[in-house]
């Protein structure tokens, strides 16, 4: 499949129309109607864990009873927590007292304004420095929290784990080449927005959505899917495609993942994963057409493989296949190569592939090539799925 990241010049025109966007639509809260550090920062540390519209009346009243820096720092622990009270998490408030006091008698007062130097702070983390970096001081930093992990999945159609760190830079990445320089605290705004009130954890409202025919995921009918998280006992399962694609001269194609791509630079059969409820031969010749831009007929299922990854499972689909017409591109893959059983070591696989590879050779030799590669009526893992077309269960 094309790599999600796309042309930086589409991606920037999708970050501007989520800024206009966002100027039309913005909700109205009182932090937002000013660009004191101090009041962002407290609201900042409000906004942890704890829903905008709670968040408030608290505010509020906080910073009526401690309006600067200032009055923070020199108020005792208990006025400070009783402040907070009915917020929950104190330790927040703890962090932000003490915080406010480094910040008086270390820093002379002055509130850092980067996300590194904030980051120096009692409880201030990458979203909390990267916020008030952004919305106070102007900085081009992505605070990336929950709801803004939720929608840049669904729009580049991301079914990694969120939480995993390598996901997690992934989407910064993605993020980052949406944004106007300078505008990075509108923006996190606008994707918190859109979050919050469009693009919703259940039942989200596409038609609403300024990026709607630009999300992948609403593409291809999974936004509800979206994002995915992995636990220690149940991880989600995938059904992939792949097709050993013969040409007239009896050798067959493969393809080289992307080198940001999970399993990057490796080589693979061509194919992908299969969306809901799609037939697993039209998940194949969409896959190819994506990856190479080749049409191919697709023949008999040679064999499946199971495979268990840190954060999901999969089932690969091997089919044989021939290629029928096109010139193979690199639309979604970095390189491709006709080659012969015999020239496959010289190349690095997954260990998918290296168990196709394996089966591949248990097979008489003169007869590796369509369209006479006999079909194999078991899989090369014994407990293998068999393929089916009705849409998966979980």
């Amino acid at each position: 499949m094309a790599s999600p990241t796309g042309d930086i010049e589409l991606l920037q025109v999708m970050g501007q129309r989520l800024l206009e966007w966002y100027e039309r639509y913005q909700r109205d809260f009182p932090w937002r109607r000013t660009r004191d550090p101090y009041a962002i920062w407290v609201a900042e540390m409000m906004l942890q864990q704890t829903r905008t519209e709670t968040v408030v009346g608290y505010y509020e009243r906080f910073m009526g009873r401690f309006p600067s820096l200032t009055r923070l720092a020199s108020a005792p622990l208990d006025d400070v927590l009783k402040a907070w009270e009915g917020l929950g998490y104190y330790a927040r408030a703890r962090n932000l007292h003490a915080a406010a006091r480094y910040v008086m008698h270390e820093l002379g007062g002055q509130i850092p304004s980067t996300h590194e130097s904030l980051l120096t702070l009692p409880g201030v983390g990458r979203y909390t420095a990267a916020a008030v970096a952004s919305i106070a001081f102007g900085q081009d930093a992505i605070a990336l929290d929950g709801n803004l992990r939720r929608v840049l999945c669904r729009i580049f159609s991301v079914d990694d784990d969120p939480d995993r760190p390598t996901t997690q830079r992934r989407l910064e990445e993605l993020a980052q080449a949406m944004l106007s320089p300078g505008r990075a605290g509108d923006f996190n705004q606008a994707l918190m927005d859109l979050g919050a009130t469009v693009c919703l954890p259940a039942s989200p409202c596409c038609l609403l959505c300024p990026l709607t025919d630009r999300c992948q995921a609403r593409r291809d009918g999974i936004q509800d899917l979206l994002p995915i998280h992995a636990t220690r006992n149940q991880r989600p399962h995938r059904d992939v495609t792949a097709g050993v694609i013969w040409n007239h001269d009896g050798h067959f194609l493969i393809s080289q993942r992307p080198v940001d791509a999970m399993l990057g630079g490796l080589w693979e059969f061509p194919g992908g994963k299969r969306l809901p409820c799609e037939d697993l031969t039209a998940c194949l010749r969409r896959e190819i057409d994506e990856e190479l831009g080749i049409e191919i007929s697709v023949g008999d299922l040679l064999c499946s493989v199971d495979h268990a990854f840190t954060h999901f499972h999969m089932t690969l689909y091997l089919y044989n296949c021939k290629w029928v017409s096109g010139t193979p591109q690199c639309l979604g893959c970095t390189a491709w190569r006709w080659v012969t059983l015999n020239d496959l070591d010289a190349f690095a696989f997954p260990v998918a592939d290296q168990k196709i590879i394996a089966f591949l050779k248990t097979l008489d030799s003169p007869a590796l090539q369509a369209p006479s590669l006999p079909r194999s009526s078991d899989p090369i893992i014994p407990d293998s799925a068999s393929p089916s077309n009705a849409c998966p269960s979980t």
